[in-house]
């Protein structure tokens, strides 16, 4: 349930501050006629994103037995993937409340400039980004284990909630989050959750025979199963240790294969997202400097022209 909350709360939070933005926009330049066409976005987007994840189901339960364990083991991959680029574009953007809200209202006025045709640039506008928000929603929440589960749904449906409210607020200025702090954490969680669909990843393969273990137990944490048959709270079983494991992937007792790709997932994306972060803040400061030294160079030209005045 945890790691289906974290992951819609993360993506709704974003698909929301989309189209939030964009109706604002609308709002403050009294073109409300305008939001039927946003609405009609959001409906389409959420509705293509409810077909993919139907038919990302079909697809999946198709499999049997080292097919699945394949299966799983690449959707989990390509999960780790995906998602540590989207670690880095936040890294090097921003989030959709900061930086990029001037960038989103650009491109809605440019769809508003084109006439009625660009009630079209509008609904697209919103519909890939709730689309795209909602594929990787399926894809990390089958990456997860949580697809069909009736606790993750439960879960990704509070998460979406609690997306929708937080945005609300954001956008309409009642509540100042740091946003920054925000991604900051939620990148951190991301970071680790990815390192651990690496190492589940690996362990899939491994089942199936197409990744060595190299040592199959490395160690063993797990405590001894009770007298009863149930499991201690840190039992990569019991209560902790299972959130442990459905959001970081943690387990008690790995195999050599699978803790070095945890280690290598965790310090790739760790190193790709600093870097990342150095580059926008070059960036930044870099901007800054040239405008200083252009303010600096205009008040010297006018204190040269000043002075020719005097003496002439």
């Amino acid at each position: 349930m945890v790691p289906a909350l974290l992951i819609m709360f993360r993506e709704s939070l974003e698909a929301v501050l989309v189209a939030g933005i964009v109706l604002s926009f609308l709002q403050k330049t009294g073109q409300r006629e305008r939001r039927a066409t946003v609405w009609l976005g959001i409906g389409a987007g959420i509705a293509a994103s409810a077909l993919g994840a139907v038919l990302f189901q079909l697809l999946a339960g198709g499999f049997e037995g080292k097919s699945e364990q394949i299966f799983e083991a690449v959707t989990m991959l390509a999960g780790a993937v995906l998602m540590s680029t989207v670690i880095v574009w936040v890294a090097r953007h921003g989030s959709s409340h900061g930086s990029s809200r001037a960038e989103l209202e650009a491109q809605a006025a440019a769809g508003l400039a084109r006439g009625d045709p660009g009630a079209w640039g509008l609904f697209l506008l919103v519909f890939v980004s709730i689309l795209r928000e909602g594929i990787e929603s399926v894809l990390f929440l089958a990456a997860a284990g949580s697809a069909s589960a009736p606790a993750a749904l439960l879960g990704a449906l509070a998460g979406i909630a609690a997306a929708v409210i937080l945005g609300a607020l954001l956008l309409r200025g009642s509540r100042r989050v740091g946003m920054r702090t925000f991604f900051t954490v939620t990148n951190i969680l991301l970071v680790l959750f990815a390192a651990g669909l690496v190492a589940r990843g690996i362990h899939e393969l491994t089942e199936a025979g197409i990744v060595p273990p190299i040592i199959e137990r490395l160690w063993d944490l797990n405590p001894a199963v009770r007298p009863d048959g149930s499991f201690p709270a840190f039992h990569e079983k019991g209560s902790v240790g299972s959130v442990l494991r459905g959001l970081f992937g943690y387990t008690g007792a790995p195999s050599l294969a699978e803790a070095i790709g945890w280690t290598a997932s965790l310090a790739a994306t760790a190193g790709l997202w600093a870097a990342a972060l150095r580059g926008r803040s070059g960036t930044r400061w870099g901007g800054r400097a040239a405008l200083t030294k252009g303010r600096s160079t205009r008040s010297i030209g006018k204190d040269s022209e000043s002075r020719r005045r005097r003496c002439s």
